[in-house]
Parts: structure tokens; C-alpha cells; sequence
């Protein structure tokens, strides 16, 4: 089976839910969330991490995991800045299928904790 790897900037409440998991699947998205976006690359997802987790929660985790290519193919990719803001775009309600089809475990490669003012 080929996999796609994706990454996931997280904040901490995020990141608690994601292990409790056993670091299986991301939480279900909230009712004003209609869309689970995961990027496709870690430069970018580390950018999210550093300069937007950490200012509205205090700390920010880029989260790295693998789909099943097949199945990840099926989204859309929106490119919501310059080309390295790439996404793919998974309906909040698809977002259970989408997370039995992650490929071993969530792992975290970077935190970043809150910035002094």
C-alpha cells in the first residue's frame, strides 16, 4: 500500500486529545469547524505551529502521520498562500473514515512552548 505522509499543526488541547487516542486519530472537529485540514508539507505546518498555536494557546506541536494515498487522493489540495501553503481539504464529517485510514501512529516532531513577552 503507498502512503502520503501529512502533518497537523496542533495546539495543546488538541495534542491531549490525539493521545488519548493512543495516538490513532484527531478528535472530531467542532460544529464551527467544517473543514480538517491537514498540510502537506512540514515547513509549513511548523509555520502554523510557531506563529498562530502559540499565540492563541500558549504553545503549538506539528503532528506527522501517514494515509493511504489512494484514499488521501480523493480530497482536494487548495493552496491558500504562496505554494508551500498546501492543504487538503477532508469534510468534518468524513473525518472518522479519514482517521481509520492513518497508517500507524500520530508522532509529534516539533513544540514549540509560548514566546516571552
Amino acid at each position: 500500500m503507498d502512503t502520503v505522509t501529512l502533518y497537523r499543526p496542533v495546539g495543546p488541547k488538541e495534542l491531549s486529545l490525539i493521545e488519548a487516542s493512543g495516538w490513532r486519530s484527531f478528535p472530531p472537529r467542532l460544529p464551527e469547524q467544517p473543514i480538517f485540514y491537514p498540510v502537506t508539507n512540514e515547513e509549513y505546518a511548523v509555520q502554523i505551529a510557531r506563529e498562530w498555536n502559540v499565540k492563541s494557546d500558549g504553545s503549538g506541536f506539528v503532528t506527522r502521520f501517514k494515509v493511504d494515498a489512494e484514499y488521501a487522493s480523493r480530497f482536494p489540495k487548495k493552496v491558500v498562500g504562496s505554494r508551500v501553503h498546501e492543504e487538503i481539504w477532508v469534510p468534518a464529517e468524513e473525518l472518522a473514515e479519514f482517521n481509520s485510514k492513518i497508517i500507524g501512529e500520530i508522532e509529534v516532531t516539533h513544540a514549540f512552548p509560548e514566546k516571552s513577552a
